[in-house]
């Protein structure tokens, strides 16, 4: 949705939008995973503004754990998507859209039979680079998940670290390596993602 509103901005509002989506990129991953902790935690601003209003009668547990881990990996990966959904719809020829609006097609018809389809590529792209990237989580889920939540990354952290297992951590290191492996293949031979990068129009 970001990266289609994006698209449809004027120019001005456009660089302005881009500026915000690109500023955590110059947040450190601690510092954003700190702030995290200070909004989402028992006593933190979100809960307390929910108890203080009345809307809550105790404090959600919103951090170290599950949720609190999925929140900063979708903070720390949503600027990535963004901009990379973003490159390819602005690939796609405007002249496209005109003649469906021509023939009578309804926004919501526009979308579906023409964006939607022609997006496809950078949204195979974006979700393939989550993935990657979020095999290799480290801080963010050590921060927010407190231990609780064990990523891939992070377990083999532990394995390292604490246990002393080293085959088991060889083990995952090597399996880890092979699965962004496959992915990256998968991805170097699709034509269709291929042309999300290259700037192809379809």
């Amino acid at each position: 949705a970001v990266a289609f509103a994006l698209v449809h901005m004027r120019p001005a509002a456009r660089r302005v939008a881009l500026f915000m989506v690109m500023v955590p990129f110059w947040v450190s991953v601690l510092v954003r995973a700190f702030a995290w902790i200070t909004i989402l935690r028992r006593n933190g601003v979100l809960n307390s503004a929910l108890v203080g209003s009345g809307a809550l009668a105790e404090p959600l547990e919103l951090v170290y754990n599950q949720f609190g881990v999925i929140v900063g990996m979708v903070h720390y990966m949503m600027p990535f998507a963004i901009l990379l959904l973003y490159a390819n719809l602005s690939e796609i020829d405007p002249r496209i859209i005109q003649a469906a609006r021509s023939l009578g097609a309804r926004p919501v018809t526009i979308f579906t039979r023409v964006w939607l389809p022609l997006s496809l590529p950078g949204l195979a792209i974006a979700s393939l680079f989550i993935v990657i990237f979020s095999l290799g989580f480290l801080v963010t889920p050590a921060i927010l998940g407190a231990g609780r939540v064990l990523m891939v990354a992070e377990y083999i952290s532990v394995q390292i670290s604490s246990t002393l297992r080293w085959g088991v951590a060889t083990a995952l290191s090597t399996m880890l390596l092979l699965v962004v492996g496959v992915l990256v293949a998968v991805a170097a031979g699709s034509p269709a993602l291929r042309a999300a990068f290259e700037g192809g129009r379809r």
